[in-house]
């Protein structure tokens, strides 16, 4: 009785301590985001034992019975939307006990609800369970209406979302820093480079690991000019000169090692092209092909060269639109806009009419024209009323690599951005950020926190380490992706386990509309944590198997899910069931659901830790950051985004006062 006394109390006074900093990024002080730091470690320092629990031990590990008894009498009995409202819902107003809970479970409900920070974008409230989507979703659930017809093109609701609203974000720190050049680090397909460039006029780099998605990205920009070719060829009758929107973005195949320096980096953008391009390099998409073969050298390994799988993508000037496939010499050629881009005023006002617009930044003072559904404004499809009005610029080539920045506008400068950068790439781009005297802003999406290295696990599993001794004669890295600051490596008990930080990347606005549904996709925590012990009564060696998906499995009865999953770990699919047994465990669903949401619970817990420390660590740099909640949760669970710009031209103004987030 003592002892819950006392976690009782301890538990009240940190819903004390965190009543009185709340949780809003913009408004939190320097101390008071360390006495945060402080309250989150001790909170989840109390209930490692469940951060750290893995779902599919339920039954073999005794989960439930590491639950204090008050908890127990109070959660057993609950419905799916019960657990919804009483439990995982911040928002709900009208929660109605079906029994007296205990005061230690309502402060640990409590507590971690007020330290997480808000998910909710600004202005705006948690989207009801059910609904379409994002506002702009209404019309059509397939397509944004923020967005032109051409940048929705092989791009799913969910990434729609994600660059209209981290491409307008972009675009509004390029206006505040004057600074032109964008480079967007691990950029895939490329739909936020084309976004960034041929939307709103700023001169983007894309780095990305996995050459195929470069080369899908070289080829979806040409069809984006292809397209537009075609429209203008049909509303002017080709009686006017093919002037493209903006200039092609430079794609770089290259992989960002977390142990490079600032230098490095740059020198790698710089390098771009051919070079880059004629090594292998690990995919965030599939591992290394050498993994199994570690005196294959990384340096050594050549990619055959092909129209889709380009060694450089060059450039080359010309008045008029030129093939997305043209042959250059030594390399495959981007397709050709024949002028500079600039980016359109602060506010970006997209219309339906084609207007002019002059550089944010005095250096680089020249004409673009761009049209409606660019920018975040517009619900129409892009629509491009050509003029002649640009056949008066001198030709240029479609786009400048990073080495002609400094050359051909004055400026060596750039906005970092990374949308889900996995892992320590995040805390790599922040490092850059903080380091580099080049990156004058940075919006960072982070993902996949698991794949973090830390001082106790500086490998774990899932992160590829590309083998040779270039890699190999460097000494052990010892910044690690968590913590980045002093100010959470010097306090007791910062450790978070790998578990904690997966449990973090799961989704609970998904989780919230499948307990309120009642969804049968409820029961399948039940059927692995089930086949757990079947597993380890065959094989008691074998712990945490990997399984993998079964599909439909919560359609399944349970000896069919059975069948399927135990050849995936080496057992024969007939093996002999406890009928009874599994019956037994089977009723107990609704116990694992609970268990499973007390875990989700935590699960934004973690993730403010992880970020908090991230903002520490620019704070001990001397430099002012925020976290945004930009995309609706609901639709993007990492919807969190580090923004920070550096103080301009000694003016200490902090980042965000001069935003206004869309």
């Amino acid at each position: 009785m003592l002892s819950n006394f006392r976690v009782q109390s301890s538990l009240t006074g940190t819903v004390g301590r965190a009543a009185d900093v709340m949780m809003t990024s913009q408004t939190l002080t320097a101390q008071e985001q360390k006495q945060l730091a402080r309250n989150l470690i001790s909170f989840l320092s109390q209930y490692k034992h469940i951060s750290d629990s893995y779902i599919i031990e339920f039954f073999s590990e005794g989960l439930w019975e590491t639950l204090p008894l008050a908890w127990k009498e109070a959660l057993h009995d609950l419905s799916a939307p019960q657990i919804a409202d009483l439990l995982l819902d911040s928002t709900c107003t009208d929660r109605r006990y079906p029994s007296i809970w205990p005061l230690s479970l309502l402060a640990f409900r409590a507590t971690a609800h007020t330290l997480a920070f808000p998910r909710s974008p600004h202005g705006r409230v948690v989207q009801d369970v059910g609904t379409q989507g994002p506002q702009e979703f209404q019309e059509n659930q397939s397509q944004s209406s923020l967005l032109g017809h051409l940048f929705r093109k092989h791009v799913k609701p969910k990434k729609q979302h994600e660059i209209s609203k981290l491409g307008t974000l972009v675009k509004q720190l390029c206006d505040l820093t004057e600074c032109n050049n964008v480079v967007d680090v691990g950029s895939g397909q490329g739909h936020l480079t084309r976004f960034l460039s041929f939307g709103l006029g700023l001169s983007v780099t894309g780095i990305e690991a996995d050459p195929a998605l470069v080369a899908m990205a070289s080829k979806f920009d040409g069809q984006l000019l292809s397209t537009l070719q075609k429209e203008n060829q049909k509303k002017n009758m080709a009686t006017q000169p093919f002037t493209a929107p903006g200039r092609s973005p430079y794609h770089v195949v290259g992989w960002v090692n977390p142990k490079a320096s600032w230098e490095d980096f740059v020198k790698q953008l710089k390098k771009g092209g051919c070079e880059s391009t004629c090594t292998s390099l690990p995919s965030k998409k599939r591992p290394w092909e050498s993994a199994s073969n570690p005196n294959q050298h990384a340096d050594n390994v050549s990619v055959p060269l092909s129209p889709a799988q380009p060694c450089c993508l060059s450039h080359i000037k010309t008045d008029h639109f030129a093939s997305s496939q043209e042959k250059g010499d030594g390399g495959w050629t981007n397709p050709v806009p024949s002028t500079d881009p600039v980016p359109l005023q602060s506010p970006p006002e997209i219309t339906s009419e084609l207007s002019p617009h002059t550089a944010s930044s005095p250096k680089r003072q020249r004409k673009f024209e761009t049209g409606a559904g660019a920018g975040h404004l517009s619900s129409k499809p892009l629509t491009m009323p050509y003029s002649s009005r640009t056949s008066n610029t001198q030709p240029r080539p479609d786009f400048l690599d990073p080495a002609e920045w400094e050359e051909q506008s004055g400026d060596p400068r750039f906005i970092l951005t990374g949308l889900h950068a996995c892992g320590d790439l995040s805390a790599t781009l922040l490092r850059h950020f903080a380091s580099c005297p080049h990156v004058q802003g940075i919006t960072s999406v982070a993902c996949c926190y698991m794949k973090i290295t830390t001082h106790e696990n500086p490998s774990p599993p899932g992160v590829l380490v590309p083998p040779g001794p270039a890699h190999a004669e460097q000494p052990r890295h010892s910044k690690v992706g968590y913590p980045m600051s002093s100010c959470v490596q010097g306090l007791p008990g910062y450790q978070l386990s790998y578990k904690a930080r997966e449990g973090a990347c799961h989704a609970m606005e998904d989780y919230l509309q499948r307990l309120r549904e009642e969804s049968e996709l409820l029961r399948i925590h039940c059927y692995r944590a089930t086949l757990e012990t079947v597993i380890r009564g065959a094989r008691p060696d074998l712990r945490r198997a990997g399984v993998q998906t079964i599909k439909k499995a919560h359609l399944l009865p349970f000896h069919e899910y059975a069948c399927l999953g135990l050849p995936r770990v080496g057992l024969p699919a007939d093996l002999p069931l406890d009928h009874a047994r599994i019956d037994a465990m089977l009723r107990q669903q609704g116990r694992v659901v609970v268990y499973f949401s007390l875990a989700l619970l935590l699960a934004p817990v973690v993730e403010t830790l992880v970020l908090l420390d991230r903002m520490l660590f620019l704070q001990e740099k001397g430099l002012q950051s925020q976290l945004v909640p930009l995309f609706e949760p609901a639709f993007s669970p990492r919807n969190l985004v580090l923004v920070a710009v550096k103080p301009q031209d000694n003016n200490e103004t902090q980042c965000g006062k001069a935003l206004t987030i869309p």
